[in-house]
């Protein structure tokens, strides 16, 4: 569940993809607007005077009184955080902001590849039944939600009396609080954006939303109901029943918007709740100011949890164990910069305000030398590097209830719809992803057809498919098809997408590269919570966003096409094919294997035919950091990492 920007470039080379293209020759690089092409000079003669600074510069200057002889880890996140309630999280950013305070009942090993689970909140991994449709869980006890005023007696939540504990003192969890928490989700007054992780999945749980969202305004939430799929046995143990097999269960237990919230906190806070997080992670949020930083703390109570003992043999390599069985977590305190642009964020990076950041394209050649090592002067400095290929889908979408590019559904005639797919195919046709990623994203890039990325089982990248561009003639022939010759009649197409680095120079390049057949695009732009919101509110045309995996399997990648999962749910698109949704919920309850791999085919082959989404791309970050940091391995299919960061004091 987490949509980002497409604008954030990556910045680490790998080979470059094969030529697909019908009707190009081999084309220079080139920047297509005089906009971006004063920006690029900018950047490299900025860039060049960036490389005369050292990242020892912060000695010049005293660190605020609160980091002063602290272990402070300052890190640039890239776009504002929306939310910190768990169940509001709807992108990557609200995942980072909150997964240092919050936690789940499972994690991903930091330094395992491929990606295996393994306890946070549990004392083990959970038991599961021969049948596949139960699991017993067992919390580790002792561990505590932070010290807030909203632990009081008047507000203590459960029949037995509360212990005699200084009124603010964090309480114990307890296995009721995981069921609260996941009961959150079927609250409408919550808006929660991840029920559609668990619709149709927990035994009684639909039944029990439905009679919520029915109960008249003002009325209580039936916090004690009783649930089937949910059985506490004990003060740390539960069951979880399952409708029918979920393969990738655990997976979403480990998710953000999965993580364990104190009911009385929630209740006593209210709409205030989103900004006033209390959880039981290893930091608390300290300050927080919109669009410009969030300020952490270590948390002095967190629960017994050490660096890890286990690696890959590269990681071993480059001595991530050094720490291993120390008490997490190992910083003071760490700061995320908020930052819409790329310039001032590397700014703030090579003089020390920042001690890592991911390589903006803009600066990619002058960090990095043609065999993608660092260039010496950095070297020398004593910065590291590391290039994280990301489970990632860069994509254009529509929306399939637009009467133009959609009329998909209800409501719409045969030819409307026949009429709105082909004129879709026509856009995929006309449009250049090859010119976009050597412009933008410094030939990096992956292009492939559909929605699964490279590395997951039911990616497909030669040959190419026939609807990926560039054929202007295809796109010619589709577009008179649709019944739009050479553009006529055609009205003006609205592309939403977010305000970002490069946004406005993407969307130039659109407008420009569908206009040779007569497309007409106008380009709104955003900030990234307000396109947010026009998605919720299904009023973006067309929309250009990513979505990088919330777990390793292609299943995370398909469901945003699932008919049952559209707005306010994960699929944006409201595409809802009815033979798409039968053969998805075949594979979704199958076990890994070549029947299940079968069904991806088909069902990746049925969003390539439809194009609800084109231009398909993925991406690598190049991460750089400076030399006070110690254990840096990132991820961006969790958050919860900057744990096992280590820094030297400031």
């Amino acid at each position: 569940m987490q949509p980002v920007s497409p604008s954030k470039p990556n910045a680490a080379r790998r080979p470059t993809e094969p030529r697909s293209e019908v009707s190009a020759a081999p084309r220079p690089r080139q920047r297509t607007s005089q906009r971006h092409a004063a920006r690029v000079l900018g950047a490299l003669l900025g860039g060049l005077l960036l490389l005369t600074l050292t990242s020892a510069a912060p000695g010049c200057k005293s660190p605020p009184k609160w980091e002063q002889g602290k272990r402070y880890f300052h890190y640039s996140a890239r776009a504002k955080v929306g939310t910190f309630d768990p169940v509001r999280n709807s992108s990557s950013y609200d995942n980072l902001a909150q997964s240092q305070v919050y936690e789940t009942l499972l994690e991903y090993e930091y330094l395992v590849r491929p990606y295996e689970l393994r306890p946070l909140l549990l004392k083990e991994m959970p038991k599961e039944s021969e049948d596949k449709l139960r699991y017993q869980f067992e919390l580790k006890p002792g561990v505590r939600f932070h010290d807030d005023p909203c632990f009081s007696k008047q507000s203590w939540p459960f029949p037995e009396p509360r212990p005699d504990e200084p009124a603010g003192t964090g309480r114990e969890v307890v296995a009721q609080d995981v069921i609260w928490s996941l009961m959150r989700m079927t609250d409408r007054a919550n808006s929660p954006t991840g029920w559609w992780l668990y619709r149709d999945r927990i035994r009684g749980l639909d039944d029990f939303k439905a009679r919520m969202d029915k109960r008249p305004v003002g009325a209580p939430f039936e916090w004690t109901a009783p649930i089937e799929g949910f059985q506490v046995t004990g003060r740390y143990t539960f069951e979880i029943a399952l409708t029918t097999p979920f393969p990738q269960f655990l997976d979403v237990l480990a998710m953000g918007t999965s993580a364990v919230v104190p009911r009385e906190c929630a209740e006593h806070y209210g709409p205030e709740f989103s900004s006033h997080p209390v959880g039981t992670g290893p930091f608390k949020l300290e300050e927080w100011v919109r669009g410009s930083f969030l300020r952490y703390t270590k948390n002095e109570k967190y629960h017994p949890s050490s660096y890890p003992d286990r690696a890959a043999p590269e990681f071993e390599a480059r001595g991530l164990l050094a720490d291993k069985g120390k008490q997490l977590p190992l910083l003071d305190g760490l700061v995320f910069h908020i930052f819409e642009q790329d310039q001032p964020m590397w700014l703030k990076f090579r003089v020390g305000d920042l001690d890592a950041t991911q390589t903006p394209a803009e600066y990619h050649d002058l960090v990095f030398n043609p065999d993608h090592s660092l260039r010496s002067a950095l070297a020398d400095e004593g910065m590291g590097s590391f290039p994280l290929p990301l489970l990632d889908f860069i994509y254009r979408g529509f929306n399939m209830e637009d009467p133009i590019v959609g009329a998909m559904g209800p409501g719409f005639t045969p030819e409307q719809t026949a009429r709105a797919k082909k004129l879709r195919q026509a856009i995929s046709a006309a449009l250049d992803t090859r010119e976009i990623n050597l412009a933008f994203y410094n030939d990096n890039n992956v292009l492939y057809d559909g929605p699964i990325p490279p590395g997951l089982s039911g990616h497909i990248s030669d040959p190419p498919s026939p609807m990926r561009g560039l054929n202007l003639e295809r796109a010619k022939r589709l577009l008179a098809e649709a019944g739009y010759p050479g553009g006529k009649g055609l009205p003006v197409l609205q592309l939403h997408t977010s305000r970002g680095s490069n946004s406005e120079e993407q969307g130039e390049m659109l407008i420009r590269q569908l206009g040779r057949v007569g497309i007409r695009i106008e380009l709104q732009l955003s900030s990234f919570p307000e396109l947010q919101d026009k998605l919720q509110r299904k009023k973006a045309q067309m929309f250009g966003l990513a979505w990088g995996a919330d777990y390793p399997d292609a299943e995370n990648f398909l469901q945003l096409f699932y008919g049952p999962n559209k707005t306010p749910g994960s699929n944006k698109f409201n595409y809802d094919n009815p033979e798409y949704n039968r053969l998805f919920e075949q594979a979704r309850v199958m076990s890994p294997s070549p029947e299940r791999d079968a069904l991806y085919a088909k069902l990746r082959d049925m969003v390539i035919e439809d194009c609800p989404a084109i231009g398909s791309m993925a991406r690598t970050r190049s991460y750089v950091w400076n030399q006070r940091v110690k254990n840096f391995m990132p991820s961006e299919v969790y958050h919860s990492w900057y744990k096992y960061i280590d820094v030297e004091p400031r």
